[in-house]
């Protein structure tokens, strides 16, 4: 049998394998149930009482000793009170002191929760993502050409690459950086920050354009790209091409693989809500140039048919006013990563046999599992924080009935996160992704379209690619306020994190767009 044929039929099979793999039919971990619910314990009952109980009663000690108005209208309470329980029967004193100290409980507790889900609002006031120019532009067919007469590859591995780019869904006009194009491909660290600067400065220009913002205004910069990681960073390289405040916070992520762009935005939250009145600036990338893997190892090679240039800018704040002008909140954000070797070794970088670095994937069964495992755990924890009730009851009593007759006995319950979001940008990682998650969250064909969509015009272009994705919904569905918006990815290490953006406007195609 021809090796055509042979990778022919073992993709529908590998299809499979992705979709049986999301939602595995196993026991929830009540750990992972309570950490969805932990918002509400941030400021227990507890706390009140052995915090704030303490402070009420010096103060009020304070006052006493020290005011002789709050003396006189205390005298006089006293007087009135003994009165009156002096013709009460003791029966009805009692009553009376108990519904008083309980009524003081029941107000310490409404506090305690309101504290508890007090917090600063983490506002997306715009974000843009980086419209390569006509000249990067790649076709199916100059990448088979180019892999062909680089040179790096034997006859086998370019045959290899050239069958899975037709599988993997992206189109025929995807972008690769200028170094890599080039006949004697220029793979040096002065052309990789070039392709950073390139992307980057890009989509931060059209976010200034978009907002109005200044270089200066900038309280806080977060910049992610795993694999490129030069010295000084690309944090310090942006900092110096627009001259940002010499006290600017800025952070530099790397090696965290396709789901940094959504730890960029949660470490940008922990942030504001520690400083006040600030604006953060979240930039995500991946950088192509000098991870183009150049030897024939085919776990290896999977990544040059996937990955194209890219990124994204998102401007961040927690500053009221962009309750007014801004166009999404911060609903929830959670981030898991699993412990354990499979995981671990599931997208790792390395060097071949011949010493050629690149990324390593595991292939179908290994990988699918770890992924599915990992995203059972992300979406235990954030349920109790967006589903609705009639779902988190569904779930809790399938859970406990579980338990009690046995989990191999009854079907785990599976929510309807449909009922929580009404749009989904799913990580464009490649086409069997994206067919898993459709099948096993009863998605539509019109929810996935984002992540198909950015696939197929702009390719994996890793953590920016759930922004592509919500850029697609803004310009060809609309979204209406008060509707919610996940944002999934995952990636190395293993990682999965989630991402539920609420709109607070109404956000669509104009009516230019619209009437054309």
């Amino acid at each position: 049998m021809s090796e055509e044929k042979k990778t022919t039929q073992a993709t529908p099979r590998v299809e499979e394998e992705v979709k049986s793999y999301y939602y595995p039919d196993r026991d929830a971990d009540m750990e992972e149930v309570g950490r969805g619910y932990s918002i509400w314990r941030n400021n227990t009952f507890r706390t009140m009482v052995l915090g704030l109980t303490p402070l009420v009663i010096i103060n009020f000690i304070y006052l006493y000793n020290n005011s002789d108005i709050l003396i006189d209208i205390f005298d006089k309470f006293q007087t009135m009170v003994l009165e009156e329980m002096s013709n009460q029967d003791p029966t009805n004193i009692y009553i009376i002191i108990t519904l008083a100290f309980l009524s003081l409980l029941g107000l310490e507790l409404v506090i305690s929760v309101f504290l508890s889900k007090r917090r600063r609002e983490v506002y997306l006031v715009d974000f843009s993502v980086f419209q390569p120019p006509e000249q990067y532009k790649i076709s199916h067919e100059f990448f088979v050409n180019h892999t062909k007469n680089v040179g790096w590859f034997d006859q086998d591995s370019v045959e290899f690459q050239s069958k899975l780019l037709y599988r993997t869904g992206l189109g025929n006009e995807t972008y690769f950086p200028e170094g890599i194009t080039k006949s004697t491909p220029d793979v040096s660290m002065e052309s990789a920050r070039s392709e950073a600067m390139l992307v980057l400065s890009g989509c931060l220009d059209s976010l200034f354009a978009k907002t109005g913002l200044k270089p200066q205004d900038i309280d806080i910069l977060i910049v992610n790209c795993s694999l490129f990681n030069p010295t000084p960073s690309l944090a310090a390289m942006m900092m110096n091409k627009y001259k940002m405040r010499s006290d600017v916070l800025s952070y530099n992520l790397s090696g965290m693989g396709c789901s940094a762009g959504a730890i960029s935005i949660d470490l940008a939250k922990q942030l504001l809500q520690v400083h006040k009145n600030a604006t953060a600036i979240v930039l995500s990338t991946e950088n192509i140039t000098q991870n183009w893997y150049r030897g024939n190892d085919r776990a290896m090679l999977v990544t040059n048919t996937l990955f194209r240039m890219g990124g994204a800018a998102i401007m961040l704040s927690n500053k009221s006013k962009y309750y007014w002008t801004g166009k999404y909140r911060l609903v929830a954000s959670v981030r898991v990563t699993k412990c354990h070797d499979a995981a671990y070794n599931a997208v790792y970088q390395t060097e071949d046999k011949k010493g050629n670095k690149g990324v390593r994937l595991a292939t179908g069964r290994d990988l699918m599992t770890v992924v599915g495992d990992c995203m059972k755990t992300n979406f235990t924890i954030l349920g109790p924080m967006v589903l609705p009730w009639s779902e988190q009851i569904k779930f809790f009593v399938n859970f406990c009935y579980r338990k009690l007759v046995g989990g191999k006995k009854v079907p785990a319950y599976v929510p309807n996160f449909k009922k929580a979001f009404q749009h989904f940008c799913i990580h464009a990682g490649g086409r069997a992704v994206i067919d898993g998650l459709e099948e096993n969250f009863n998605l539509s064909p019109y929810d996935v379209e984002p992540s198909r969509a950015t696939l197929y015009r702009y390719g994996n272009t890793s953590s920016s690619s759930i922004w592509y994705e919500l850029n697609f919904i803004e310009k060809q569905h609309s979204v209406k306020c008060g509707e919610k918006v996940l944002q999934l990815s995952f990636g190395s290490g293993f990682k999965m994190n989630s991402l539920v953006w609420q709109s607070i406007r109404d956000i669509g195609p104009s009516k230019k767009k619209k009437s054309n």
